[in-house]
């Protein structure tokens, strides 16, 4: 099949190009600001995005392009609305048009975090944020287009080779002897090769007209503050890391405080095994210091 992977420079799209010779298929990358193996492509313009479909003849579309950045979406809910809402619909109406399949990668973020169990995929969203508001437009306008979709909610995403918890941990214990990290958040971190790995499983396993919500994130449960600890630990540092409350860091962003996602769903309709997040963590401390 051939694959357009929006949103290629990335975390998750990175991950996504470094395995996608094993995949079987035939990618093609693309994002707004393009590389050396990516074509540039504007996903809000609906005309844009017609062309390239049909240029490349593509079958599947796995849209990992986001306006990621919580804090600043609380001031910039126009652009926010622009590529994490209105570029949904427009990938998903065209393909709806082209009966070409859309896999979208949307968040935890549309809920609340109230709950004291793992979230289903048919609990009711209700985000709490500019960025958790504009991702569940985009998953609606998704659902509405009629075209086939899947919806893969994910959390706490991290890789060695990009700005996320995992490298800003590595810094500052590298450079401070004690640090705070908040422990009244807890969900479960996302190894972003472990999703890679994911959507190409299940884009070989999608049933004909199968269309839905599916949650995917590492197993198990943990705090930041947790995370963080694991982190240091793994790679040999010593900082002291205290626990504290949210309320220490204020933000503009309120954050869910529980925003565990329940994966049962997906392991069974597609017979996919998750790995645990601390399985994941030791398989990029390997990473990251097989780059150092």
């Amino acid at each position: 099949m051939n694959i357009l992977v929006t949103g290629a420079g990335g975390q998750l799209g990175k991950a996504i190009r470094n395995i996608s010779d094993l995949s079987g298929h035939t990618c093609i990358f693309t994002d707004i600001h393009p590389e050396a193996d990516v074509l540039a492509l504007d996903i809000t313009d609906a005309d844009a995005v017609g062309r390239m479909l049909d240029l490349q003849e593509i079958d599947v579309v796995v849209n990992c392009a986001a306006y990621t950045d919580v804090e600043k979406a609380e001031a910039a809910l126009q652009v926010a609305c622009e590529i994490n809402a209105e570029a949904a619909g427009i990938m998903a109406c065209q393909a709806a048009e082209r009966n070409i399949s859309l896999i979208h990668v949307s968040t935890d973020y549309v809920f609340d975090g109230q709950s004291n169990t793992p979230y289903k995929e048919d609990d009711a969203p209700n985000p709490l944020s500019v960025y958790g508001q504009t991702k569940l437009e985009g998953e609606k306008l998704i659902e509405a287009s009629g075209c086939r979709y899947l919806i893969l909610r994910t959390a706490w995403l991290y890789s060695c080779g990009a700005r996320n918890f995992f490298n800003t941990i590595v810094e500052k214990t590298a450079a401070l002897s004690e640090m705070k990290v908040v422990f009244d958040q807890v969900g479960t971190p996302t190894y972003a090769p472990d999703l890679a790995h994911a959507i190409f499983h299940v884009i070989d396993r999608w049933n004909d007209g199968q269309s839905g919500v599916y949650h995917y994130t590492g197993l198990g449960v943990c705090s930041w503050y947790d995370f963080a600890v694991a982190i240091r630990d793994a790679v040999g540092h010593l900082c002291n890391i205290r626990p504290c409350l949210s309320s220490e860091f204020p933000t503009k962003a309120l954050r869910p405080h529980y925003s565990v996602l329940d994966k049962a769903r997906i392991m069974r309709d597609f017979d996919l095994d998750i790995p645990h997040w601390t399985e994941s963590l030791r398989m990029c401390v390997l990473d990251y210091e097989s780059v150092r």
